[in-house]
């Protein structure tokens, strides 16, 4: 079985199992996440591989973090992540991409990622639910932050954070791929 089956049978027995758990029926899943209930039932009966703007957004409204809707199943106390079975999420076929390195649910989800950027290329996100904080650092390059339409150049060193309940874009505007590592944190659902 590819790596592409096992993560679509995770994510498909973890997504309905949070949507139990939580007492959400279909609908009321699709309306909190914003994505079809059609989609949904291609998830749950692991018919579909989702973008990864729909992993995020079901997670979001599930209040549980991609790596929970991903993982096979729960780990020890500690769970060491080896560096190849990271999960590479997004990709381009310049190069650019982004990976789940680890993430657990502490009180909310709480991710890390990582991403490259190659130059000219951007990746939009939708808003994340109110108190999603995210934590960027550059490593290398120059990354344009854009959030809720203003720029803000973050250099190979620097770090910013920004609250995340806006539209934000990740964007490589010079000639050097731009390498950073990241943290969002969002809030339990209540």
């Amino acid at each position: 079985m590819s790596d592409l089956d096992l993560l679509t049978q995770s994510l498909a027995r973890n997504v309905k199992r949070w949507r139990t758990e939580r007492g959400f029926t279909l609908d009321v899943l699709a309306a909190r996440a914003g994505v079809s209930r059609g989609m949904l039932i291609q998830i749950e009966q692991a018919r579909t591989n989702p973008s990864i703007g729909t992993v995020v957004k079901i997670g979001d409204a599930l209040g549980v973090s991609v790596t929970t809707l991903l993982d096979y199943e729960q780990g020890p106390k500690v769970r060491v992540v080896p560096a190849d079975q990271a999960v590479r999420l997004w990709h381009t076929e310049a190069g650019s991409y982004s990976r789940l390195l680890a993430g657990t649910e502490a009180p909310g989800p709480l991710e890390m990622w990582e991403w490259r950027l190659m130059p000219g290329e951007h990746s939009p996100s939708d808003p994340h639910p109110a108190g999603t904080a995210e934590l960027v650092h550059v490593t290398a390059g120059v990354l344009t932050l854009t959030v809720d339409g203003v720029p803000h150049q973050v250099p190979a060193g620097a770090s910013a954070t920004f609250e995340a309940d806006a539209p934000h874009t990740y964007g490589n505007d010079g000639g050097v791929p731009v390498e950073m590592v990241m943290a969002v944190s969002v809030p339990p659902v209540r």
